[in-house]
């Protein structure tokens, strides 16, 4: 029997939100629609927002806030929100330039997302969206078209919610929204899998002798099953796989350790000393670190590493204060 704090399985989702707008006062909620969003509105600035399937806390939610998202929307587990629910979301923040939907790379939030944009534009909203592909494991993934969007979505969030905040237009926070997501890199890797409340077993098995990088956030394959390493060979190793695909050198990034939601903050800052060393050989510089639990998978046990290559813009709007339950600046 697997063992969660939790009533009936069905209804977990709900009561995690209710939980969540219980412990922060800012954030109002739309139970019908699974929508959080911002309390307080400030006219005429673009309206930010995330969708996706629970089970990433505190990804969406956890970053609706100031600095950050107006909103965010809440699928099933793992499953996306229907476009009804999006389009909530897109009326309730829009208070007349507009809104940008920060999407990750799966195909059911990519339709979904479709059919809510034009049910918005009807209502004379205008809605334009990013696409996170941060992911460097694999090109193409059971859930997406090309690379799958994880933790590198949060850096995306931050900035797209920095140049809300300074007034620009819609085209220039998808812009540099953009921007950002052209330059952030990231890699996973598992070491057990993760069960879904009601069900008995997870859906997946790693040995556990075994670790598998590259795993997705919702379980999807990786590149690569190895035996158990040292952290210093798991970095060296995923650090690798993110540097061949782009070119951080001698550069000035943001870095962000992920746990996956079952790893001590005592083994990710272990991982962190590991990369640390690892960037010094390679003359890169990290002006920002976070270590933490942004995008997780449940209960799984792993972690993934996230390189945000920064210009004079990014840098500025990266280090714009922000204030939400996920992320405090």
């Amino acid at each position: 029997m697997v063992k969660k704090i939790m009533n009936e399985p069905q209804n977990i989702v709900d009561e995690m939100l209710e939980g969540f707008v219980f412990a922060h006062e800012e954030i109002e909620w739309f139970p019908n629609y699974r929508v959080v969003a911002l309390k307080e509105k400030k006219k005429g600035k673009v309206g930010i927002m995330s969708v996706g399937g629970s089970g990433h806390e505190p990804a969406h939610a956890g970053y609706v806030g100031k600095g950050m998202l107006d909103a965010a929307v809440a699928g099933n587990l793992f499953a996306s929100p229907s476009p009804d629910q999006m389009l909530k979301a897109m009326e309730e923040i829009n208070t007349g330039a507009g809104v940008l939907v920060v999407l990750k790379n799966y195909s059911g939030d990519l339709m979904n997302y479709s059919v809510a944009k034009e049910l918005a534009q009807m209502k004379g909203i205008e809605v334009e969206c990013v696409v996170v592909k941060d992911d460097v494991a694999v090109p193409d993934s059971t859930y997406s078209t090309g690379r799958r969007g994880i933790a590198g979505t949060i850096f995306v969030h931050k900035i797209a919610g920095a140049k809300a905040n300074e007034g620009a237009s819609l085209q220039e926070v998808k812009e540099a929204a953009e921007i950002a997501n052209a330059n952030i890199r990231s890699i996973g890797m598992s070491m057990t899998a993760c069960t879904l409340p009601g069900l008995d077993k997870p859906g997946f098995t790693v040995a556990d002798d075994e670790i598998e990088i590259g795993m997705g956030i919702h379980g999807e394959p990786g590149i690569q099953k190895t035996k158990i390493k040292k952290a210093s060979e798991l970095a060296e190793i995923m650090l690798a796989k993110i540097i061949e695909d782009y070119d951080y050198s001698e550069s000035e990034i943001a870095l962000m350790i992920n746990g996956l939601g079952a790893t001590p903050l005592m083994e990710l800052y272990v991982f962190a000393g590991c990369i640390q060393k690892l960037l010094k050989a390679k003359r890169i510089s990290a002006h920002k670190v976070l270590v933490g639990n942004y995008m997780t998978s449940l209960d799984m046990a792993g972690c993934s590493i996230t390189m945000f290559k920064l210009d004079k813009q990014t840098k500025r709007l990266l280090d714009a204060p922000c204030n939400t339950p996920g992320l405090k600046f």
